[in-house]
Formats: structure tokens, sequence, C-alpha cells
């Protein structure tokens, strides 16, 4: 059967059927839940396979083949059907059985766990660095061998494929062309596998110690030592530690997350006699043989005997360019066809295996999940998921498996809904360990927070593909803060409002507020109903958030005791958006305590008394302060510090107002020092970026000595200059505000000013009208000292003019604390100004 002749049907649970197309398969009373079902690539109404008015739901999901990291496109999976799975719980009301099989028997597995292990032995091997990189070269040029004759099979397939999608019929045009599309997509994962190659070779030219060598060309040579010594291999825990460790990791990858653990996980090993029963009763229904101790899925006799093989992805059957990096031993002359897939494979030489009728062996890689699904679920499920690289061949071969196992219940589709996530892509390509160009769920976790990028998930569709990028981040943030922001405003306004004696009748201000969440209540149904657009609601939500802050600044400017804002509409919105934000795991905080949970606390819980403390300290400080008749600004000064100090590490963010009166807002200490460390970072750039505007624009000319050269003692870089140098190195500070400069002289200072004379000193930058900020100098000596008198003395009877281009230099003494110095020489050219430190006060 050509792959464009299938046609591709689903049958409702009530037993009607729809066919790929057809206006009558979106119908359905109204009120219905629709989802994108991939059997007909459409949205369709969901039913429960037990009746339409059930509650009870049966799901089995894929679980990651456990041989390498987690990466985000496997977070792309697991939090989509995670927000799924709790839209369908707890907003639906639906009882589900949640099922997740963990495959830890797989050709993936085996190969990884030996060669790691043969890696690991050739490196403890006594070899020379000469010795690895022969070995090395060897290795990367077989794997670009190989790697080139597939990128040439897959361009040959190309050519095909347009060639019989031109030749086709109109109405056969659509799937060729889908099948025209992936091919091409292969083309480019597999000419970026030729490149990283390409990439590794050359840099393998350059490397010498072998630590260099293993960094680059590692994967490689343990292909090559696989190829050459892995049937050395024989200890089976070699293979079933490496599966642990994987599967323990993505465990907790999920949980740091957030990620609802499944109500049943099936691991492979464990299920062994009940996959070979399983493959038993499909070879004894006449739909698999066995061939050298193998048993292969006969998909001829399959259709035969009167079902569809390709349900999903037909315009990929029978093609190894489009099937899935696990099917491995595509093409075999053990099987009848080239469509025929292994059910049982036939124990090689290292390699795992277990007793069955047909020798030693062990399953095929979709074995496990119908023989595992159907023990729990049986011969009928509600839900089945994945990602979309799932469809071909893995799920359509479950389903043919299945299909096969319950002929004689009369069983043609045994999942009702199949729900597959969209691909995850970076720079054009699908993220994938096989491509390289994955990003761990650990690494993502270091730039986006597990709420970000639940955030990030919940804002796309789950159907479609995504790109992930860095780009992405900035945008969570904004999302996040805009959230954090509206609980905390809601919080602040209501704290100082007695709801017994504060006036509780509403004005057009309230009935307006309460109308839009009316509407937004019912705008949020009507998206959820629609393929579960969990993007189209949180747009919706964002639209209540900003009519309530357009409430809340109404009722500051008003400040009206008549009409004040209302706690419980107000409580009421902040209730709905956390129940919405907590159904899609974003906060994890019951719906009758508003916000996000990691910003609570108070005086009754364990931070009580850091509070506590935080209060007594600073009362300490400006008692004592105020005992010592300290400088205002001191008082002030401690005033800050419990701001940014001591309330930061109890996540208390204070904020001062215009009118005098601070607000303060709960948060986690680690978001306030980020915030405050990105604020500082920006501040700091926008000095740097300003000072250099001033040192490109703004020369002094000095007659004497020309020019300096700045060498960085703290954070700014400034520009440096090679050029003689005199004995006169200096420390300048320049008041951002102004521009008033503090010169500290070396030991050389007292010889440099009596051999040049007070008048003959040049001063270094601008000296502004503020000439009492330089009049309490202190010197080093005290030459320095008589010298800085003298100037101010001279200065002050205008015997020496501030505003001259050329001026003596202004000393301060050892040992003064400054911020932000630079160390500086003068030397012969032209000398710029403006070093952005700050100003020392002497006393």
């Amino acid at each position: 059967m050509s792959k464009a002749s299938i046609v591709r049907e689903w049958t409702r649970p009530d037993g009607s059927k729809c066919v790929v197309g057809s206006e009558d398969n979106a119908k359905a009373p109204p009120g219905s839940l629709m989802l994108y079902n991939i059997l007909l690539d459409e949205k369709v109404p969901f039913v429960p396979a037990s009746g339409p008015g059930s509650k009870s739901l049966s799901w089995y999901t894929c679980r990651p083949t456990v041989y390498d990291v987690s990466h985000m496109g496997h977070a792309r999976n697991y939090v989509t059907f995670d927000i799924i799975r709790r839209v369908l719980e707890d907003y639906f009301g639906y009882n589900i059985l949640y099922v997740m099989n963990v495959t830890d028997v797989d050709d993936k597995i085996i190969l990884r766990a030996r060669r790691n292990y043969l890696l690991a032995k050739y490196k403890e091997g006594k070899h020379t660095d000469a010795e690895v990189k022969a070995f090395a070269e060897k290795a990367v040029q077989n794997s670009f061998a190989k790697q080139r004759a597939k990128l040439a099979e897959a361009e040959a397939l190309v050519v095909a494929a347009k060639e019989e999608q031109e030749a086709a019929a109109a109405d056969k045009k659509g799937v060729l062309q889908r099948q025209l599309n992936e091919l091409e997509g292969a083309i480019k994962n597999e000419a970026h596998k030729l490149s990283q190659i390409q990439t590794a070779l050359s840099a393998l030219g350059q490397a010498g110690d072998s630590a260099t060598i293993y960094a680059v060309a590692s994967d490689f040579v343990a292909e090559e030592l696989d190829r050459e010594q892995g049937k050395s291999v024989t200890d089976s825990s070699i293979f079933r530690a490496h599966a642990a460790k994987y599967e323990a990791e993505f465990t907790q990858d999920m949980d740091s997350l957030g990620v609802r653990r499944p109500d049943v996980l099936t691991r492979v090993s464990e299920y062994m006699d009940e996959i070979v029963d399983y493959v038993k009763k499909i070879v004894d229904n006449g739909m698999a043989y066995e061939s050298n101790g193998s048993v292969y899925f006969d998909t001829t006799n399959f259709r035969a005997c009167g079902h569809t093989y390709g349900k999903l992805k037909p315009w990929a059957v029978g093609s190894s360019a489009l099937a899935a990096e696990g099917e491995s031993n595509f093409e075999t002359s053990e099987k009848r066809s080239n469509t025929d897939f292994a059910l049982w494979k036939a124990s090689k030489t290292g390699e795992p295996f277990w007793e069955s009728p047909w020798g030693q062996g062990r399953p095929g890689w979709h074995i496990e999940c119908s023989a595992m699904a159907s023990t729990l679920i049986g011969s009928r499920m509600d839900i089945h998921t994945g990602g979309d690289d799932m469809r071909f061949p893995h799920h359509d071969n479950e389903l043919a498996q299945a299909e096969a196992f319950y002929h004689n219940e009369g069983c043609h589709q045994w999942v009702n809904y199949f729900l597959h996530s969209g691909h995850l892509e970076i720079e054009g390509l699908k993220m994938s360990n096989s491509l390289k160009n994955s990003i761990t769920i650990r690494e993502a976790l270091k730039s986006f927070s597990a709420r970000q990028l639940r955030l990030l998930l919940v804002l796309q569709s789950w159907n479609k593909s995504m790109v992930y990028g860095e780009a992405s981040r900035a945008e969570m943030k904004a999302r996040e803060a805009q959230l954090k922001n509206f609980f905390q405003n809601i919080e602040v306004a209501v704290r100082g409002v007695d709801e017994i004696t504060s006036c509780a009748k509403w004005q057009a201000e309230e009935r307006d507020l309460s109308q839009k969440l009316q509407a937004v209540q019912n705008q949020v149904h009507e998206h959820l109903l629609d393929n579960l657009n969990t993007a189209a609601v949180m747009d919706t939500l964002s639209e209540l958030i900003k009519s309530t802050n357009i409430y809340l600044s109404k009722k500051r400017e008003s400040a009206s005791a008549a009409a004040p804002v209302q706690p419980l509409l107000l409580r009421k919105v902040a209730t709905y958006v956390t129940r919405m934000l907590s159904m899609f795991g974003i906060v994890d905080a019951s719906w009758d305590k508003p916000g996000f949970a990691d910003a609570a606390g108070g005086a009754g819980d364990a931070k009580g008394a850091g509070y506590l403390d935080a209060f007594a300290a600073f009362r300490d400080e400006v008692r004592s302060l105020a005992r010592t008749k300290v400088d205002p600004k001191e008082t002030m000064t401690a005033c800050d510090r419990v701001r940014d100090v001591a309330l930061v590490e109890l996540g208390v963010r204070l904020e001062d107002r215009p009118d005098g009166k601070a607000i303060w807002k709960l948060d986690d200490p680690a978001v306030i020092k980020a915030e405050r460390q990105e604020r500082a970072k920006t501040a700091s750039e926008a000095a740097r970026k300003k000072m250099e505007n001033a040192l490109n624009l703004k020369q002094i000319a000095v007659p004497r000595f020309l020019s300096v050269s700045w060498i960085k003692l703290d954070h700014l870089d400034i520009r440096k200059q090679a050029e003689t140098e005199t004995e006169a190195p200096v420390i300048v500070s320049n008041h951002m505000g102004w521009s008033d400069i503090l010169v500290h002289m070396s030991r050389s200072w007292p010889a440099f000013v009596a051999k040049e004379g007070i008048d003959k000193v040049p001063i270094v930058g601008y000296i502004s009208q503020h000439i009492g900020c330089i009049y309490a100098m202190r010197a080093i000596k005290e030459t320095s000292k008589s010298a800085a008198v003298q100037l101010k003395d001279r200065i002050a009877a205008k015997a020496i003019d501030p505003t001259s281009s050329v001026r003596p230099m202004l000393v301060f003494p050892e040992g003064t604390t400054t911020n932000g110095r630079y160390l500086c020489k003068f030397k012969t050219g032209a000398f710029l100004a403006g070093a952005p430190v700050r100003p020392v006060v002497m006393h």
C-alpha cells in the first residue's frame, strides 16, 4: 500500500468514524473540550472512553531513554504535559491514572554504557600523546566517512521525493509534501553532524596533549573502541548502573521543575515476563514471525487482517531517514519487508539478555510500551503523550502491536487521543543529544528560575514548535515581575484597610473591576476548552492585572476615606489569578492565600526572630548616632543600610515613596539581591560609558606633563598609554556630580613640589566652582600639608584662577578610605580628564 494512499481516520469513543479533513470532525455540544489529536492532526471533541459524563481517564506517557543527561528538549515535553495534566485534573476535575515508563533496556543505553566503559579503560592505559592522537584521528576520519555517506543518502532521498511529489495526483500531494519537508529537515540535521565532525578534525590537528585530544574527540574515540572491542564487554551490571544513574538524574530534574510524579512507574527490566508473553500472543495471532532468534512484526499480514499501519505519520512509512534515531537495524535480510520491525532481538556478544522461547535476547524498542501499558490500562486508552519525534516509528508501532495483540477482541484503535508536544528548536535545529546542540536542564536553571522556565512553556502552544534562547529570559523576567508586583501591590493596598470600620460601599471603579473579573473568567474558560490554550489564558490574566493596577492607581490618586479600596474585591481578583497560576504550576500556594508562596513570611513564623533582630540592631545604631550627634547623613546611611542589607536578607523589599512613607513587600531574598546586582551593574556600565565619553571628548592641555596612563584598581576600565614615565605616581578621585579632583601623590611628592614649585605643578582634570570641597585637605607629610595649606590660601585669595586649565595639584593624606581609586602616572602626550571615582573629604 502506498504511503500516499493511507486514509487517516479516527473513531470517536462513541464508535462513529471521522476522516481527516471532514467538517464533521469538530462537531460537538457547546462547552465541549477540544483537543488536537495527532490521529487526525485536527482539533476534535474530547470524550472519555468510559463515557461522556465520566471523570475517569487513563494516560500513558513515554519517558526518555535514560542513556544521557536530560536537556531542555525533554523539559519542553514533560513540563508541557505536566501543565496539561494539571489543567485536566485541577480545572476540569478528571481523575487520571497517569502511567510513565522507564526505558532502561535499549540500544542507546547499551552503546553509551559500553563506550563509556571502554573509554575509561583506554584512558587508564599507558598511551603516549602521539598514540592517542593517531587513534583519535583514525576514529574521527571513520566517523567523517560514515556521516558523509549518510548525508549523500539523505540528499538522494530528497531528490526522489521531489520527483514523486511532482508526479502525484492532486489529492496525494499534501501527504507527499509533508514527507518532502521532513526529508529536507533531515538533510539539515545530517549536514550539522558532518560540520561538527569537520570542526573536530580541525581542532584535533592543533591538539598536542592527551587531555586536549580527549576534550575534542572523546566521543569518536569511544565509538571506535566500541567498534573494535565492544564484544568484550559482558558484565550486565555496567548497563544497569548506567541506566540507573540517568534515571535518578531525570527524576531530580523533573522535581526541580515542579513536575508532578506519575501514579505508576514501569521499568522495562521489571516487566520482561509480560513483554515475552505479549510477543508470543502477537505471533500466535499471525502478525509476527521468528527469524534467527529474533521476532519481527509482520506489517503485511497486519494490513491483511484489516488494520492500518502508519496512522500517525503515513508519509514516513518505509523511510529509514524519517525513522526516529533509536530505530536500529532498519534494513536487514532477516525481515520479510523493510517496514517490518523487531519485537524481540536475538542477543549479541557485549549486550545484556533475557531468556525467551526464541532463545536469549532482549525486547525491541517499541514492544515495551505496548506490553506495559496494556498490563495496567488494557485494550482502550484515553490519552497517550510524547514528543513529536515519537510519532514514527515508536508510537505508530505501539499502536500496531496493541491492535495485533487485541485483534481477537476487535481492537482497531488502542489509543483515542494522541497528544504530541512540539519540538524545541535552537538555531534552526531540533534540540537533541545526537546533534550535540542540547542545553541540559541543570545548565538552563543557571539562567532561568524553574518558574521562569514554566512561564516560558505556558506562553507557548503546547503542540507547536518553539524556539529556545537567552532572549526569552528577559521576557520571562518581565512576566514574572508583572505577576509579583501585582500580588505585592494588592497586599500593600489592603494592608492598612480596616474592613470593619472602613466604607464598604462599591463605587463605579469597583463595579468595573468586578465586571472585568467575570469577563476574564469566561474568557479563560473558553481558552481552556479550545485545545488548552494556556498562552491565551496568560494574556487574558495579564489584562485583568492591568485593570487591577489602574483601579489601584485611581484609588491612590483620590485617597478618599469615603471611597477606599475594597479588600474583599481585591482578594477575590488575587485569589482567582493565584488559582490559575497554581493550576499551571507557576505558583505553589493554596488558592485562598493569594500570591507566590516563596514571598510569604511573618512574625509568627521562623523569620519572625530575624525581623525583630534587624529592628533591634537598627534601633541600637540610631540611638548610638543620636548620642554622638553625628552628621544627619550618617543616620540616613544607617536607614539605607537596614533597607539594603538587613531587610534584604529577610526577604523584605522596602520601597521609598515621594510622600516620605515607605511600603514593604515580601519577596525571595535571592531575587532582591539579583535585582540589586543587576541595577548596580547597569549603573556601573552607564557610569563607565559616561566617563569614556568624557575622556574621548575632553582633553586638557598641560604645559609640562602632557598625558597620564590609568591603571585599573577597582571595577572600571580606563585606557592605558605606554610612554616615558616621570617619578610622580598619583591616585585620582572625581565626584560624579561635579568634577572636583583630589590627587594623592606618592612619597616622591615632597621632593617633586620642592623641585618644581607649588605654582608650576599641574593639576589633573577640571575643578568646578565648588572649591569648598577641597579646603579640608591634609597631606602625606608635613611638606605636603604645607603645600596644601598654601594652595587653599592662594585659591581663597584668588591668587590662582580655579577655572584655568593649568593648576597646582591637590593632595589628601595617606590611609584615607576611598572607593574606586585609580593609579595614574604622568607621561608625555595629551592628558584625558575625568576619573570615575568618588571624592574623599578630609577632616
